[in-house]
C-alpha cells in the first residue's frame, strides 16, 4: 500500500502539470483511453509476475528433474532459472514492483484529470489496489497452484528474456540483498534442492489421512524409510535363538537337523558358534540320493559366508548379500563373538512386515485399542507405530524385553509389571531368563502423555 501512496501522491503532482499540456494536444478523453489501456496491460503483468513466483517456488526440484528427463517444452529453462533460487526471485520481484507502481502512477494522473489532488490520491490507491488483488495476485496465484506444472514451463522463457532486459537492475538488487542477507544474519538461499526425510514422512501420514494411501502402504512406506537406518543388531536373528550345525556332523545328521528346525539352511560351526565357518544349504543336495550322505560330513558341502558387524548398515549388507549371492549372513559383536544371524528373509521383513510361516504367531496381536501382547524380541519403534505412543529406545536395548529389563535394573518374574509415563508394562511369560511374551497398555485417560515431538521419548505432565 505504501508503494501504491508513494506512486500515487507522485502521479498526482504529474497530473497537476500535465493536463494544461495534455489537454491540448490529445484531450483528456484520448489520454483515458490509452491510460486505461496500459493498465489492463500492466495488470496483465503483475498477474504473470506474481503467478510465475507461486509456480517456480511450489516445483521442487525433483520434479523439475522428471520434467526434463520426459524432454518437456520449457522444463530446460525452469531447471536453469531454479538453480539460483534467489536471483529468479529477485528478478520477479523487481519485475513486479516496476509494474505495479507504473501502473499506480498512469491511474493517478488520469484520476487527476477529474479529481482534485487528494482526492485522486485515494481513489488511485483503492481502486488500483483492489485491481491488483483481485487480478494481478488472487486470480492468478489461484491460477498457478492448480496447474502448476505447465504453467511453470509457459512463464519461465519470458522471465528468461525479463531478467536479460532488466539485467543491470537485477544484479544491482541481487547483490543489494545479498548484503543484507549477511547483515541480519539471513541466508541467501530461498529453497533447498529437495524435500527431506520429515517432510516425505509427513506426506506419507497426509496420504493415509486422506484416503490415498491404506494402513497396509503407509506402513510400507514408513518402514522403507526406516530401513536405511537400521543396523545388522537390529534385524538379526539373536544368538540364542540360533539353530546351527556342527562341522564333524555327517550331512544326514544336518538334514535332520533341517527337518527339525523347519529351516533349509542352518550355519556350521567349528568348536562352538563363535566359529562359524559357513552355511549348510539343504537345497544344495538336490539330485543327490540321501542315503549317499551317511558317510560325509557337513564341512564337505558347506558353503563360505560373510561377517559384519552388528553396526552394519543393512541398506549396504543387502547390496553385498546379492552381490555374493548369500542368503544368511553371520553377525559379530564388538568382541568378535557371533552376535546373532541375518537371512535374506529377515531383511525382506524390514520392509514388508513380518513373514508367518505355519502356525507361527503374530508378534504383535492387538487386544485392544489400548493394549497389545508382544514377543520379547519385538523392537520397540515397532510397539511404539502399533500404539501411537513414543516408548524410548536406547544404545544399549532394542527390544521391548531390553526396555523391561533397563527400567527393572535386574532379572524379571512373570506377573511383574512396570510403569513408565502413562504406559504399563507386564511380564506375561518368561522362560528361564528370558521375557518370551510382553503386554503394553496405554492409559490415554491419564493427566500424563508422552510426547511425541520429544526425541528420546521423555514426556512432560499436562
Amino acid at each position: 500500500m505504501g508503494i501504491f501512496v508513494l506512486a500515487a501522491v507522485s502521479g498526482a503532482s504529474i497530473a497537476q502539470y500535465t493536463v494544461p499540456i495534455v489537454g491540448t494536444e490529445l484531450g483528456q478523453t484520448q489520454v483515458t483511453a490509452v491510460g486505461v489501456l496500459l493498465i489492463l496491460i500492466l495488470i496483465m503483468g503483475s498477474g504473470f509476475f506474481s503467478s510465475s513466483e507461486i509456480a517456480l517456488f511450489s516445483l521442487p526440484a525433483h520434479q523439475v528433474d522428471a520434467m526434463v528427463e520426459e524432454g518437456k517444452r520449457g522444463a530446460r529453462v525452469v531447471k536453469s532459472l531454479k538453480e539460483d533460487p534467489h536471483r529468479l526471485l529477485v528478478t520477479i520481484l523487481v519485475g513486479n514492483n516496476m509494474v505495479n507502481i507504473t501502473m499506480s502512477s498512469i491511474s493517478t494522473t488520469i484520476v487527476g484529470f477529474y479529481f482534485d489532488a487528494g482526492t485522486a490520491v485515494l481513489v488511485s490507491s483503492f481502486g488500483i489496489t483492489s485491481m491488483v488483488l483481485l487480478f494481478g495476485e488472487s486470480a492468478p496465484k489461484s491460477y498457478a497452484v492448480e496447474n502448476t506444472d505447465s504453467w511453470a514451463r509457459t512463464v519461465a522463457p519470458p522471465l528468461k528474456i525479463v531478467g536479460k532486459v532488466l539485467w543491470p537492475l537485477i544484479t544491482m538488487f541481487y547483490y543489494l540483498t545479498s548484503a543484507v542477507n549477511r547483515i541480519t544474519g539471513g541466508s541467501a538461499s530461498i529453497e533447498s534442492s529437495y524435500v527431506t526425510r520429515d517432510e516425505i514422512q509427513n506426506m506419507i501420514k497426509t496420504g493415509e489421512r486422506e484416503g490415498i494411501l491404506d494402513e497396509e502402504e503407509r506402513q510400507m512406506l514408513q518402514r522403507t524409510m526406516r530401513f536405511t537406518d537400521a543396523s545388522a543388531k537390529e534385524v538379526m536373528t539373536p544368538r540364542l535363538d540360533m539353530e546351527a550345525i556342527s562341522r564333524d556332523a555327517t550331512v544326514e545328521e544336518a538334514i535332520e537337523k533341517c527337518i527339525q528346525s523347519g529351516h533349509a539352511r542352518l550355519p556350521a560351526y567349528e568348536g562352538s558358534l563363535d566359529n562359524v565357518i559357513g552355511v549348510f544349504d539343504i537345497r544344495d543336495l538336490q539330485g543327490s540320493s540321501y542315503g549317499a550322505f551317511a558317510d560325509i560330513e557337513v564341512e564337505d558341502v558347506v558353503a563360505p559366508t560373510l561377517h559384519v558387524p552388528e553396526s552394519k548398515n543393512v541398506d549396504e549388507l543387502l547390496s553385498e548379500m546379492r552381490g555374493n549371492r548369500m542368503h544368511m549372513v553371520v553377525v559379530i559383536d564388538e568382541f568378535g563373538a557371533t552376535g546373532g544371524l541375518i537371512t535374506m528373509e529377515d531383511v525382506l521383513e524390514e520392509i514388508v512386515g513380518e513373514i508367518l510361516v505355519g502356525g507361527e504367531d503374530h508378534p504383535i496381536e492387538s487386544v485392544d485399542d489400548d493394549t497389545v501382547l508382544v514377543d520379547g524380541s519385538v523392537n520397540i519403534e515397532e510397539i511404539n507405530e502399533a500404539l501411537g505412543i513414543v516408548l524410548p529406545e536406547g544404545e544399549e536395548f532394542e527390544t521391548i524385553a531390553g526396555f523391561i529389563f533397563n527400567r527393572a535394573g535386574r532379572l524379571v518374574e512373570q506377573g511383574e509389571e512396570f510403569d513408565y509415563e502413562n504406559v504399563t508394562l507386564g511380564v506375561e511369560q518368561v522362560e528361564n531368563t528370558r521375557i518370551q511374551k510382553a503386554r503394553v497398555t496405554v492409559d490415554r485417560t491419564g493427566s500424563v502423555t508422552i510426547d511425541e515431538e520429544s526425541p528420546d521419548g521423555e514426556g512432560e505432565p499436562d
